[in-house]
């Protein structure tokens, strides 16, 4: 591969769900294959706050975090306009500063590597530098295919996605049901519909893809991804699967928040507390907030629940002018009246903020009551905990569908809690299930078995590890041959 040590730029999209997997995917590289690695970061004030943060607790951080400051948007979109509209559109005026930052390098990257909402930087950076450039996609398998492939239903289908009743498929994969359709993907007349297409063409069009899967875990899709005659007239680009890559636990235990709640947790029984989290971003109704409160309780299980102030207008908090990381009042008032005494011997709440990867990495820790974004999804699963499914928005209801029906980590409602509140008896059920009843044990199995496949996938030798690998080996010789072809012209002109 060549003794000269790799340089590569990566590039993320503003939103701490973006930021985190890019820094972590350059943090891999540097530590495990030696790579040199630059972090373009599209920053709003939420993600400078993080960064000056993350810099100043890891000094000796292997890799150089660059923030591009986020141009003001206020006047190309309105209060109608949806969050990936406004990351694209984000991202597309932030291009230039981009473009500079990246000549201001004192060693020109040798490939760029773009996160899902950047990959409009192919043409406009990655093509006038001449460099080998990579997507990152940093979810499963399955919901890469389908954006990639959407371009095709979008041709063949007619009418709204909403109405639809047959299931889309995707050759060579599991179909994906009509209830687990992507929301951002169900209305042809909002200009989000349009960005997600023409998303899915973009990632077909760069020199390899990473998705932070492996192969063990979604063997039939890869192979498609791979293989599948169909599907590959559509997704000519090499995958590579390189996961589960995620977030190490910090060596520090810093604020009193963290502290006390592991000290709660030392003092429960083994595999005996679920965890209840909906990322940086998920929000619930008032009315949800209210049943979850009393499912909780009824179950008589522990429990520490991350909790946040309903919202009656939206699921989701992508682009906070703020990073919350602490509590908003000592007694929330949006709470059943009298449930923190109540369940104080059996719970901890805590308000907006938490530790998730200590505390997941817990022994006390039985179960995850999660929004199933996979940031959270690969937390829970390389720490051997099951889930209860709560998919919000975005790809989630395709990974829960995946975690429950494919791969059986997982138990979700019903019916999807975007469509209907999730009552509190159903609620008490699932918990219960989990941490209880005989099929939680089975799951509870099944969990440790996808761990120790994670484990074996990134360990030299294992299946990520080695696509890693060969995924270096192609930059080597893209880089060497478009030097040759440089050199070449050069010596013609």
């Amino acid at each position: 591969m060549g003794s000269s040590q790799l340089h590569v730029a990566l590039l993320a999209s503003p939103g701490m769900g973006h930021l985190i997997p890019v820094l972590v995917l350059g943090d891999h590289l540097a530590t495990h294959h030696n790579v040199k690695v630059t972090v373009l970061a599209i920053t709003t004030s939420a993600e400078t706050q993080f960064i000056k943060s993350h810099q100043k607790s890891n000094s000796n951080s292997p890799i150089d975090i660059v923030p591009v400051p986020a141009v003001n948007v206020s006047g190309l979109i309105d209060e109608k306009t949806k969050v990936v509209t406004q990351l694209r559109i984000t991202v597309r005026e932030a291009l230039p500063s981009v473009r500079s930052s990246v000549a201001a390098m004192d060693r020109r990257p040798d490939a760029l590597f773009v996160d899902l909402f950047c990959t409009q930087a192919l043409s406009i950076i990655a093509e006038e530098l001449g460099i080998p450039r990579y997507a990152y996609y940093p979810s499963t398998a399955w919901t890469a295919a389908l954006f990639m492939y959407f371009q095709v239903f979008d041709k063949i289908i007619e009418g709204e996605f909403v109405d639809r009743l047959e299931p889309l498929r995707i050759p060579g994969c599991v179909p994906v049901q009509p209830e687990d359709f992507s929301d951002t993907l169900l209305d042809r007349t909002d200009p989000e519909y349009r960005e997600i297409v023409n998303l899915g063409i973009e990632l077909t069009q760069f020199d390899g893809l990473l998705i932070n899967t492996w192969e063990e875990l979604e063997p039939n899709t890869v192979k498609a991804l791979r293989e599948n005659e169909e599907l590959r007239g559509i997704v000519k680009v090499p995958i590579y699967p390189i996961g589960p890559l995620k977030r190490s636990v910090e060596s520090k235990n810093e604020g009193e928040g963290r502290s006390e709640i592991l000290k709660w947790l030392d003092k429960q029984p083994v595999e005996s507390v679920l965890y209840v989290s909906f990322g940086s971003g998920g929000l619930l109704t008032a009315e949800q907030t209210a049943e979850l409160a009393w499912g909780l309780e009824k179950s008589q299980q522990r429990f520490i629940w991350v909790v946040r102030h309903p919202c009656d207008y939206a699921p989701v908090n992508y682009l906070s002018s703020k990073l919350d990381t602490g509590n908003d009042a000592d007694d929330p008032d949006y709470l059943p009246e009298g449930f923190l005494s109540r369940t104080r011997d059996v719970g901890f709440v805590v308000q907006m903020w938490a530790n998730q990867v200590e505390i997941l990495t817990h022994p006390s820790v039985g179960g995850f009551l999660s929004h199933c974004g996979w940031n959270s999804t690969l937390e829970s699963l390389t720490n051997k905990v099951p889930m209860v499914a709560w998919p919000l928005f975005a790809e989630q209801k395709m990974n829960a569908a995946m975690l429950t029906n494919e791969v059986g980590v997982a138990i979700r409602p019903a019916v999807a809690p975007t469509v209907k509140v999730v009552r509190r008896e159903e609620i008490e059920r699932m918990v219960r299930t989990l941490l209880q009843h005989n099929e939680g044990k089975g799951i509870r199995e099944r969990v440790k078995k996808v761990k120790a496949s994670g484990d074996i996938a990134l360990s030299k030798g294992g299946s990520s590890y080695n696509s890693m690998c060969e995924l270096l080996k192609d930059i080597h010789i893209r880089m060497h041959t478009w030097k040759s072809q440089s050199i070449s012209l050069s010596q013609i002109n």
